[in-house]
Order: structure tokens, then sequence, then C-alpha cells
């Protein structure tokens, strides 16, 4: 089943997903509640969605109003069907997509973002050294917001630099909310 925006000026559109790859779109509900929560702050806001997979968050701030979103997917038969489906959409003008690997992507971006996705492999490690790059590379504006989706049965350690302000659980996905220890 193909993923699709739920919401937006672009609402009800569908995503086309690359065949034969690894990717794990987030689930609708899932995306649904995300944006009502970022439902204040998404009106052009910058946002970094990293292992951007369909692209499916990124398309998603964008429709709801954010005025630029830089999507960053190592696979590049991925970025570039992400690529495609922004010009489908009519808003590569607000969407660039960096085929790298995200940590190596951290050196290529701007910043400041007020919005970062950060979804990886659920079985990957808690990617502290992105948590880390962030800080590091001043990309995250001072009310920034670090959004990291995981296997809800996983328990997340302190992360230095941040302070979690919130976390949401949806079966078996959760939602972690971090804000800048310093802002």
């Amino acid at each position: 089943m193909s993923p699709k925006i739920t919401g937006g000026s672009l609402g009800s559109r569908k995503l086309k997903s690359p065949k034969g790859t690894s990717i794990r779109p987030t689930p609708g509900r899932v995306k649904e509640s995300l944006f009502s929560i970022l439902m204040h702050r998404i009106d052009g806001a910058s946002v970094l969605d990293l292992f951007a997979g369909t692209g499916a968050i990124g398309f998603e701030a964008a429709s709801r109003g954010a005025a630029r979103v830089v999507s960053v997917e190592s696979n590049r038969e991925t970025a570039q069907a992400i690529e495609e489906a922004s010009k489908e959409l009519g808003i590569d003008d607000r969407v660039t997509i960096v085929a790298a690997p995200v940590e190596r992507a951290l050196y290529r971006v701007d910043g400041p973002f007020d919005i970062v996705y950060l979804d990886p492999p659920y079985a990957n490690e808690v990617p502290l050294q992105i948590f880390r790059l962030l800080l590091e590379r001043a990309l995250l504006a001072a009310d920034a917001l670090v959004i990291y989706e995981h296997a809800a049965k996983r328990i997340l350690p302190d992360i230095p630099g941040y302070r979690s302000t919130r976390e949401e659980v949806y079966g078996d996905v959760a939602l972690a909310f971090f804000a800048r220890a310093d802002g």
C-alpha cells in the first residue's frame, strides 16, 4: 500500500514507494498525530527529515506550510524517487533532497532547522552521533524540536545536550521529542 499525505494543501495525494527497498513508512495514524502535535510550529518552518525513505514526512511538512524541507536519504534510487515525487507534487521549490548517509549529509546542509525528524532503521543503535552533529554543526534553531521515531520497546538513554519534552507511543512505534538543553 502506498503511503499518502494526510493533510494540508496536498492532503490525500499518494506517494510511490520504490520497489525492492527496505523502506518502512511511518504509519498514517502516527503521521497524523505527529502533525497534530506540530500544528502550531509547522507553518513557515525549516524541516530536516533524516532517513527520509519515501519522503512522506517532508512532503507532509511542505503540504502543511513548511517553508523549507531538506530530505536526507542514503539510497540513491530512493532519493531519486523523492526528487521525482517533489516535482510531481509541485513542491520542488521548497524540497531539497540530499542523497548521502546521514552523518555525511549533516556536513552538507545549512541550518538552522526548526524541526528535525529522525527515523533510522529500528535495529540501529540510538543515533547519538547524529544528535551530537546536529548541535556541533549549529543545525538547530534555538527552539528547535528533534523528533526521534523508534521501536516502542526501546528504552532511550539520556542524550547529551538535549532534554526530553514528550514521548508518544502508538502500538509498536514511539516518537520521542527533544529540545536543546540550552534552549
